[in-house]
């Protein structure tokens, strides 16, 4: 019975959870249901997470650090500003046409409203990605505000994916703004016009 408890890695259990927070959240998954989707006895669940918020925390960060980590080191190379920023955006928008359950993941941290939860996910997880593209923004455009900088960028690749489901009916709608290099492409259009030409205009 050990041997069957103990069967999956620390590891192993945050990547099996992660579609279950993506799915259905925090509140609407227990720690038996986890168990069971993992393969493992709840009694296994608790040996490595003291409870449901370690659990969920660790989930996330991993998600976060498993699908967008990699891409701090395009924002902090050595290459031209725009360029760091255009392979971000490139890079990022990809990945979330690719990840379904990252994205889902996301939309619930989003929806959270336990501060203490969002605080700690902010500290661990989103804070160094936060800052290196708050930091290449200042590089682009000194003077602006980094940080309604940095947001506006974020929402500007992950908005399109959101809406995905309700813009289909929306005028002017067309399969091909589907496709994360058409989406980025815009994004990237729209930040180079759009920060270039209002340089002289500080927010």
């Amino acid at each position: 019975m050990a041997k069957q408890a103990f069967r999956h890695t620390r590891e192993e259990i945050l990547g099996l959870s992660v579609p279950l927070f993506a799915t259905i959240g925090f509140d609407g998954v227990s720690m038996r249901a986890i168990a069971a989707a993992v393969g493992v006895t709840p009694a296994a669940l608790y040996h490595h997470f003291s409870d449901k918020e370690q659990l969920c925390l660790e989930a996330v960060g991993y998600a976060f650090m498993e699908k967008v980590g990699p891409l701090k080191s395009l924002l902090v190379s050595a290459v031209e500003p725009w360029s760091r920023l255009e392979a971000f955006v490139i890079h990022f928008t990809r990945m979330l046409a690719r990840e379904k359950d990252f994205r889902r993941l996301m939309q619930w941290v989003l929806l959270d409203s336990n501060e203490p939860r969002l605080q700690s996910l902010v500290d661990c997880v989103f804070r160094d990605l936060f800052n290196a593209l708050g930091n290449l923004a200042t590089e682009l455009v000194p003077g602006r505000d980094a940080h309604l900088l940095v947001v506006s960028m974020f929402g500007l690749v992950i908005y399109p994916f959101e809406t995905l489901s309700v813009r289909r009916f929306l005028p002017g709608y067309t399969d091909q703004q589907e496709d994360p290099e058409v989406i980025a492409r815009h994004v990237i259009g729209l930040l180079r016009h759009g920060l270039g030409a209002g340089h002289e205009e500080k927010s």
